[in-house]
């Protein structure tokens, strides 16, 4: 019961488990296809476990960064006998990009066989990841918020705490909402300054040195100058996530369109280029 659990080392979920493991907390972990021991850094204590359930069952708390809410249930082994000892008395912190909705219902099942559910989805990409860089969007009883800080913290810069269950995605989705429709906006105006004729270097660095100027822009513009598409945010996740968004939006009656051409884009992009490729492919849609 002394090591955290953490289920799911994809693109994101591997760089935040290494970061738990170097600031010395030590993990029981599983992942869908079977890693190698040596994915983390020597003398760092870290256990392959053979199932989810034995991470669920031998951890106080357990980390799920997984790539959708059908993979959940099924680690959870949600809706069955099991579910309760999975969850019951154990703290759950949920990391992925699930719809909010879904959520609250997780949240509530948890409870109610007395377990604890954080939702804790996480601004930012692979580099901030390996970084220790990203943003925490929290959402559940601040209580339980307040005894995972110390746990986030190597995985964190910033932990914001946005209400109840439900709200932590809803933030998630706004931001990321502004953050795929910019890079759509960003790959267009490459494209033209290409089209036109002009210096991409000299682009970059007028770029750079304007009020556009970010941590994104400068990780994201070279790709789409090199047509470097090694994936960093997956262009699968962003089309997905323009998905959750637009699935959002229309529960709340709003207008999305720049979002919307956005998510079409998107979608071309992973029918394209399969979906294993970085959102800035986007560009290779535009020609």
């Amino acid at each position: 019961m002394d090591k955290v659990g953490f289920i799911g080392l994809g693109t994101m979920g591997l760089p935040m488990a290494r970061n738990l493991a170097r600031h010395g907390v030590a993990l029981n972990v599983w992942n869908r296809t079977q890693k190698a021991p040596d994915v983390f850094p020597d003398g760092c204590d870290v256990a392959f476990a053979r199932s989810p359930r034995a991470v669920l069952r031998g951890s106080r708390t357990s980390i799920l960064i997984l790539l959708n809410q059908d993979a959940v249930d099924a680690v959870l082994e949600r809706d069955t006998a099991a579910f309760a000892e999975n969850v019951g008395g154990k703290t759950i912190i949920g990391m992925g990009s699930v719809d909010p909705s879904y959520s609250v219902a997780l949240a509530d099942d948890i409870a109610q066989v007395g377990g604890a559910y954080l939702e804790a989805p996480v601004s930012g990409s692979r580099v901030p990841a390996e970084n220790g860089q990203l943003v925490c969007l929290l959402g559940g009883d601040r209580a339980v918020a307040e005894a995972a800080a110390p746990l986030l913290r190597p995985m964190c810069k910033d932990q914001i705490h946005c209400g109840s269950a439900g709200d932590a995605l809803r933030m998630k989705l706004a931001i990321n909402l502004y953050l795929c429709s910019s890079l759509v906006a960003l790959a267009e105006a490459t494209n033209f300054a290409r089209k036109a004729g002009l210096p991409l270097d000299k682009f970059t660095q007028a770029v750079e040195a304007g009020p556009l100027s970010s941590d994104f822009v400068t990780i994201k513009l070279p790709k789409m100058i090199e047509g470097d598409f090694a994936v960093q945010a997956g262009v699968a996740d962003a089309h997905m996530s323009t998905c959750l968004i637009r699935t959002e939006a229309a529960r709340l009656c709003l207008a999305t369109p720049q979002l919307d051409v956005s998510s079409d884009l998107y979608a071309r992009a992973v029918k394209a280029l399969g979906p294993k490729v970085d959102m800035s492919s986007v560009i290779s849609v535009l020609n």
